[in-house]
């Protein structure tokens, strides 16, 4: 008997759990005529053979993990999309935001609040809010000591505060730092110039209701006051308004008016519109989303030679993905409430056409076109008589892929996750359970057998002196 087959013999009641053809791991091992075995190369090809299956399961693996990644991308794109319909869907979004153009932006400029309604409005600024201030006489320097005095602050709601100089409080720093501890509504400040330092006293609130007073009981020492509060005032379209601040708000809804010099008799025009610009781009944007949306998705379906098609070929949530983008693309919208017709009802009427891959492309011309001279109709085609339009349709349709607790895609990627995991754990246990056994039981008993065959040349000479057979022997 050969010692491989031998090796057979010997081994072959001991692992049954392998279909390994041990005599041929052998043969490869030690050669035809090589007594001895490679333990580990012997050992290693076995394994090797009954990793078989865990090959296939790694490879399902595999593509699992290509899936996932694939699907997380169409995933990103269609909540992209979706961010720009609730943005398209929103009172406070870009198809309702305005624009305000001013005919004298050095007098007044404004800006208007989402949803502010159009119209021109003529501004007359007669003069500007102010802030009162007093300022003292100059000193050497903030650390020259002052005369001792009393100088009494009234704020514009009566309540008054005397500080004493000359005891506690005698340089203008010290002078600085009792205002503005005095809780008056003022802020005192040093003020350096060529003629020495003085001390200003400025209220934190413009206009009359921030007047105050400073008064002093000396004659060396003495504030006087420098500005005025004043209100500022304008008319609105002839209405007067009176305002503590330069910014004004409330003299128009939805408009803060923000005044910068006085201009009396002089008419500034004000005109609010929609902002064309916002709407443009985030059309833009829209579209931009949609075709990365839907070229990701086509991919799917693409046959590449070598490859064939994508990894979610048959994966029945993208190609719903897919009819539904299309769909939108042919969405048409109803006239607006109390019309009974529009210039906007498809995407085509401002400019935005379907290429033959179900793809966007947006003349900007005709877009800018449409916006300039028919605002009100693109708003109706995205938003709809109650928010029920292209917006929200597209909205409800992608959030039924992208919803985080029952969406299409998370019950597909918690699928693909829950196989992939399966498949892991069957690969750990296949070798915990199979391969690590087998592994030690082949090790053990190859040994063993490199034993026995490394023994057979001293058997064998053994044999053949008691059998009076020698080898070195030569005829005469």
């Amino acid at each position: 008997m050969s010692s491989t087959s031998l090796l057979s013999s010997l081994l072959g009641s001991d692992n049954s759990s392998t279909t390994a053809d041990l005599s041929a791991i052998l043969q490869a091992a030690t050669g035809a005529s090589t007594p001895g075995i490679d333990v580990t190369s012997a050992v290693n090809a076995a394994v090797t053979a009954a990793e078989a299956p865990e090959t296939i399961w790694e490879s399902q693996i595999s593509t699992l993990q290509s899936q996932t990644t694939a699907l997380t991308q169409i995933q990103t794109d269609a909540t992209n999309l979706d961010n720009d319909m609730q943005a398209l869907n929103s009172l406070s979004g870009p198809l309702s935001a305005s624009t305000v153009t001013s005919s004298n932006t050095g007098v007044v400029t404004a800006t208007a609040a989402s949803g502010s309604a159009s119209g021109s409005y003529g501004v007359i600024v007669n003069n500007l809010a102010s802030t009162a201030s007093f300022s003292s006489t100059a000193v050497a320097s903030a650390t020259t000591a002052l005369p001792a005095e009393s100088i009494t602050i009234t704020n514009g709601s009566g309540t008054a505060s005397t500080i004493t100089t000359g005891s506690g409080v005698n340089t203008l720093t010290d002078l600085e730092t009792a205002v503005n501890a005095a809780g008056l509504g003022v802020t005192a400040s040093i003020i350096n110039d060529a003629s020495g330092a003085r001390l200003a006293i400025t209220s934190n609130t413009s206009g009359s209701s921030g007047n105050f007073t400073v008064s002093s009981t000396g004659t060396g020492f003495s504030f006087a006051q420098a500005v005025t509060g004043n209100n500022a005032s304008l008319t609105v379209n002839g209405i007067g308004i009176s305002s503590a601040t330069n910014t004004v708000t409330g003299a128009v809804p939805g408009l803060t008016l923000n005044l910068l010099s006085s201009s009396p008799g002089t008419t500034v025009n004000l005109s609010v519109a929609p902002d064309v610009s916002a709407a443009s781009t985030a059309i833009n944007q829209f579209v931009t989303d949609y075709n990365t949306a839907v070229t990701d998705v086509n991919s799917q379906f693409s046959y590449t030679s070598g490859s064939g098609q994508g990894v979610l070929a048959q994966d029945p949530t993208v190609r719903n993905l897919q009819s539904e983008l299309l769909q939108a693309s042919s969405y048409t919208a109803a006239p607006a409430s109390g019309s009974s017709s529009t210039t906007v009802p498809n995407l085509t009427s401002m400019g935005i056409s379907v290429n033959a891959d179900g793809t966007l492309s947006v003349d900007n011309t005709t877009l800018n076109n449409v916006l300039n001279n028919n605002f009100s109709d693109v708003q109706n085609f995205f938003q709809g008589a109650s928010l029920n339009g292209f917006a929200n349709t597209l909205d409800q349709q992608l959030t039924s892929f992208i919803s985080p607790a029952d969406g299409a895609f998370t019950v597909d990627l918690q699928s693909i996750s829950t196989q992939s995991s399966g498949l892991q754990t069957d690969i750990t246990n296949f070798q915990a359970n199979v391969i690590t056994p087998l592994q030690t039981q082949l090790t053990s008993d190859l040994s063993q057998a490199e034993i026995l065959l490394q023994q057979l040349p001293t058997e064998m000479k053994q044999i053949d002196t008691e059998l009076g057979y020698n080898t070195t022997t030569t005829g005469g």
